[in-house]
Formats: C-alpha cells, structure tokens, sequence
C-alpha cells in the first residue's frame, strides 16, 4: 500500500484521504512539510537528494521534508522528517505555507526552521550530499544550481521574509 495523505484544497481544508501517488498524478493538493536547518553561526544546510530518490533525484534542496500523514499537523510531521532524514530531534519553528504549483503536483508546504547540530546522520536513500551554506553563497547557487523547484520557491520567501538575514533570533539561540 502507498504512504496516505490528506487531499486538500486552494484553502489548505481536508477534502479526504487518498494514496500520494493518486494525488500526483491527478494533481490534487495535499501537504508537505519541510524544515530549512541552520547551525548557530547562521548557515543554511544544503543537500543533494541522492541519485535513487523518487522525486527530483540528484536536485539540491535548502529542505528537509516529507508527506504529512494522515492526521498529523505540520509541526509534527516536520519533526518526525527531520529524525528520519537527518538523525536529529530538534524543535522546529513554524515559520509560513504557501500552495507551491511548481513541480510534480500542487502542494501545500508548511516551512519550518530548526537550529541542527553541524554532526549529523543523513539518510543515505534519501540525501546524497550535504554542506552548510552561508546565505551569501546560496544567493549565488540558487539559480545556478538545479534546486528542487518548491524549495528555490520556499528560499526566496524565506531570504524576502527576513528569517535568512538573522531576523528571527529564537531559531538561532
């Protein structure tokens, strides 16, 4: 059986339950939610997604992320992504979502920002390539680089909002 998610609208409502590969290929929203990591000097992490992962393989990401399950909140469903991908138990910070049209299907993604430890224990079947980033650097890269389309999205809101310039001191204590 295929990983369940909540099939939603332009609104972000639940309009019922279906498997994620239906919501794909029929292009119904469903919801995603991601983590931007930084360390406590304020880089970004960046990853490359590992030659056999199932969407966009080999892309660079600013995100750490997944399905939300049935019945799990974004802030729940980012946490558990982050222990799963990169070996850690951090609390994340909600920080927006925004219906993202751009990529295999419109989805819904909840961004999050959680301060990492620099040590971690990336999944091998999903990252294949890791590295921090100053924001300068991703600056130069982002549009060079073949990014995760949601995720170069998610960046640019997240450098616009201010959270990428220090703004935002409780997610780098």
């Amino acid at each position: 059986m295929s990983e369940l998610v909540e099939h939603v609208d332009e609104y972000d409502r639940v309009l019922g339950v279906v498997e994620r590969g239906e919501a794909e290929r029929e292009g119904w929203p469903h919801r995603i939610a991601t983590t931007i990591c930084r360390d406590r000097t304020g880089r970004i992490l960046v990853l490359r997604r590992s030659e056999t992962h199932p969407r966009f393989p080999g892309y660079y990401d600013v995100m750490v992320g997944g399905a939300v399950d049935v019945g799990e909140s974004y802030e729940e469903a980012a946490a558990r992504e982050l222990s799963e991908e990169l070996g850690v138990r951090v609390p994340v910070h909600f920080l927006f979502k925004f219906l993202c049209r751009k990529g295999i299907s419109p989805i819904w993604l909840g961004v999050h920002e959680a301060v990492v430890p620099e040590a971690l224990i990336p999944d091998s079947g999903e990252i294949g390539w890791q590295d921090w980033m100053t924001v300068a650097e991703l600056r130069e890269v982002v549009d060079e680089w073949r990014f995760v389309p949601g995720g170069r999205e998610a960046l640019r809101q997240y450098l616009e909002s201010g959270f990428g310039n220090g703004a935002r001191e409780s997610a780098t204590e």
